[in-house]
């Protein structure tokens, strides 16, 4: 059975990534009405940053050079590791249960939120491989930053995550779906650009309900 893990990380309620990626969610869970659907707020409920006791299992794991996800627990041998594990344990079995990990977030000062990076942080282990897991990352910037535009080589947000997921998960086929100049709805400086923000995010919509319909 299909499972699809849902992470949003806009600490805003109604907020334009959590609407993407509700658009995808929705799409996909009309093409599956059977499948496992999982979601969590990581601004709601955040993710603790990691700790001493998290390196210290990240240590044995490299110490033992061990490459099988289920035995991680069985690493842990201090009460440090042990609060630690509890944190992660529940957080990697959802991870490693999906077929499809979507991701809703905006884009902050160029990359992304605390939350996610904790909830990457407190989920990564050396020499980990979740291919053939599919990645969805739905995000909202206040600029432009597609190929071409001024500010494209500070897009930091998209390569990151990119490289993250090939360098760390093997994952290859990370798609990104991009609603774009979304300060254009507050700052009066960018309401000449209001247009393009509303053809980039109607644009966005679409796609992320394609997706949805196709994965």
């Amino acid at each position: 059975m299909t499972t699809l893990l849902h992470l949003d990380a806009s600490p805003r309620r109604t907020s334009i990534s959590r609407e993407l990626s509700a658009a995808f969610a929705a799409a996909w869970g009309a093409e599956h009405p059977d499948a496992t659907y999982i979601h969590r707020d990581l601004a709601a409920d955040p993710i603790p940053f990691i700790d001493e006791g998290w390196t210290e299992l990240c240590d044995r794991v490299l110490a033992h050079g061990a490459t099988d996800l289920d035995r991680l627990g069985e690493l842990v041998n201090s009460p440090a590791q042990q609060r630690a594990w509890a944190i992660v344990e529940p957080l990697l079995a959802e991870l490693r249960a999906a077929d499809i990990v979507l991701i809703g977030t905006p884009m902050y000062n160029y990359s992304i939120p605390a939350g996610l990076k904790a909830w990457l942080d407190q989920i990564t282990f050396p020499r980990m491989s979740l291919a053939p897991t599919r990645f969805v990352v739905a995000t909202a910037c206040g600029g432009a930053y597609s190929p071409g535009t001024p500010k494209a080589i500070y897009d930091y947000q998209e390569r990151y995550l990119r490289d993250f997921f090939a360098g760390h998960f093997a994952v290859e086929d990370t798609v990104f779906v991009h609603s774009e100049l979304v300060n254009s709805r507050q700052d009066p400086a960018l309401a000449q650009l209001r247009d393009k923000h509303d053809a980039s995010h109607a644009a966005a919509l679409a796609t992320a309900r394609t997706l949805g319909k196709e994965y």
